[in-house]
């Protein structure tokens, strides 16, 4: 047992590119390596431990070499738990419940403005630098959550991978810039902050607010949940009445 132990690093890595192991085994260190540095760095917007683990992953099958076919292989067995833990929102939104129901005519009013302008706002800025129909279509629900997403865009003949890329860059730049943006605009109200991160930015955003303030994370699950039907059902309605 003992012999085993001082193995060359390469010998090692040569076993796990072979192994569904690797994608697995890179993906839970390079997460405990992020979120160490986010402590370190005390919680600061730009060290957000899912946009470092992205950023370190990816420049490290770059430089690997790894084929992202070969890394999902042992990384969708974490991917498999995306599902477990959306709905793990449920708790702190279960714990707010009375606020919730006694807020929820403005809860609705505020996600319904909130879920059209973030739709065509996009939409429209795209349209106007000469996006092609099929990215306008595939860019409008880039703030809901990426499974109603991809099916919404592919409703309207939009490109579900390239919808996907555009909901992960508005999590991860809403992840970022979130706390900042409250902070300049003076917004204090934990429900106000976590409604609008999750309306803006979906899961990301609102997994940044929690780990700030329980009642925030239950708004931004509020906000993920409604703003997919929302956008579900309006966004078709937009595309007609805008001519995209």
């Amino acid at each position: 047992m003992h012999s085993l132990l001082p193995l060359p690093f390469f010998h090692v890595w040569s076993y796990l590119q072979t192994q569904p192991l690797m994608g697995l085994t890179a993906t839970l260190c390079t997460w405990e390596l992020a979120c160490f540095i986010d402590i370190k760095a005390g919680h600061k917007p730009i060290t957000n431990p899912t946009f470092l683990s992205i950023t370190l992953l990816a420049c490290a099958l770059l430089v690997t070499g790894t084929p992202y076919s070969a890394y999902f292989n042992g990384a969708q067995y974490v991917h498999f738990l995306l599902g477990p833990a959306t709905v793990a929102l449920a708790i702190p939104m279960y714990a707010n419940r009375h606020s919730i129901k006694k807020h929820f005519v403005p809860i609705f009013i505020s996600l319904t403005t909130g879920s059209i302008v973030a739709a065509v706002s996009a939409m429209l800025i795209a349209r106007a630098l000469g996006a092609p129909h099929d990215v306008l279509v595939s860019l409008g629900p880039k703030s809901v959550t990426t499974p109603i997403a991809m099916a919404v865009a592919q409703n309207l003949g939009g490109q579900p991978p390239l919808t996907a890329v555009f909901v992960m860059i508005t999590g991860v730049f809403g992840a970022i810039i979130c706390t900042g943006v409250f902070w300049l605009v003076r917004v204090k109200d934990w429900r106000a902050q976590g409604l609008a991160a999750g309306t803006a930015a979906h899961g990301l955003a609102t997994a940044r607010m929690i780990l700030i303030n329980e009642t925030a994370g239950a708004y931004g699950g509020v906000a993920i949940g409604l703003n997919g039907i929302i956008t579900s059902i309006m966004l078709p309605l937009l595309v007609n009445i805008f001519g995209f």
